[in-house]
């Protein structure tokens, strides 16, 4: 039986709603923010589905993505269809100063070894990850909103 860790992290952007969902929403440049994320290809046949691959620690994982939910502007949701057992969500918050980014991600490790590894370290280290991810995000869209 697989036990499901959940972590949220969030950043806040200084950059227009319209620009932080614009780049966030090209799935395929979020290796250019995520560490840990080597490549982003979405399904020629089907725009909803895309096909990740993740390093690490000389781990290599890949899953198929299916995007559940868009709303412009306010929520992308997906799981995973095929391989390494995800899901979540990316929330945008319209702020005046900026917009607010909040990502949601649950996967799935079998039962007994899941809770043991988050409660050590796994937890810190994949929710530290995401937040840099999300900082780096933050940089990136600042970067463009200043050319």
């Amino acid at each position: 039986m697989a036990e499901w860790l959940e972590h949220s992290v969030q950043v806040e952007v200084a950059a227009p709603m319209e620009l932080v969902w614009s780049l966030w929403s090209d799935l395929e440049q979020m290796p250019k923010w995520m560490k840990w994320i080597d490549s982003v290809k979405i399904s020629p046949d089907d725009p909803d589905i895309s096909l990740w691959k993740l390093s690490t620690g000389g781990l290599e994982f890949k899953w198929k993505s299916k995007i559940l939910k868009v709303v412009p502007n306010q929520i992308i949701q997906w799981e995973s269809v095929d391989g390494l057992p995800n899901q979540g969500a990316i929330r945008f918050y319209d702020r005046h100063a900026g917009s607010i980014v909040k990502m949601t991600i649950s996967y799935a490790i079998p039962g007994f070894l899941g809770k043991l590894m988050d409660n050590l370290f796994l937890g810190k280290v994949v929710e530290s990850t995401i937040q840099a991810d999300l900082e780096r995000f933050k940089e990136y869209a600042l970067n463009i909103k200043a050319d």
